[in-house]
């Protein structure tokens, strides 16, 4: 089955999805682009909650979401079951959310990221698999249970 990564931005993030996807488009990367559509005013949780049920659904395996801070939009994915969004502001981060903590989205924060710093980010959390062993126990942990 092919990869294809899942896409979505508010519009302060709107122009660098877009041109995240182009490059994963020229790399031969499948992207599905869950919106926003345009520049303007618009609340990051609708994108958001396409993306996080696109994972839920086993549509996909892995996302990129981009928002002004990087805040809402993370926090928005974080409330479905099955997401692990990590905020990720450079490689290191990127690549301890994915060996630790089995993140199966890489938020980032658009305005304080150059295009640069991001692909370097997103190519290394795309090629950085979970470690496993002690940490698997840790992601059984997260979910609640009441």
């Amino acid at each position: 089955m092919e990869m294809v990564i899942g896409l979505a931005s508010d519009h302060a993030g709107y122009e660098m999805k877009n041109r995240i996807i182009e490059y994963l488009n020229q790399k031969s990367i499948v992207t599905k682009d869950f919106g926003t559509v345009s520049p303007e005013s618009c609340d990051y949780a609708d994108y958001a909650h396409q993306l996080a049920n696109a994972i839920e659904n086993k549509e996909l395996k892995v996302g990129l979401a981009f928002c002004g801070s990087g805040n809402g939009i993370n926090i928005s994915l974080n409330r479905h079951k099955d997401v692990r969004s990590a905020y990720c502001w450079k490689p290191e981060i990127a690549e301890l959310a994915r060996q630790h903590n089995d993140a199966n989205v890489c938020t980032v924060p658009a305005r304080f990221l150059n295009e640069d710093e991001v692909i370097e980010i997103i190519e290394v959390f795309l090629a950085t698999g979970f470690e496993g062993g002690r940490h698997q126990k840790r992601i059984e942990k997260i979910e609640i249970t009441n």
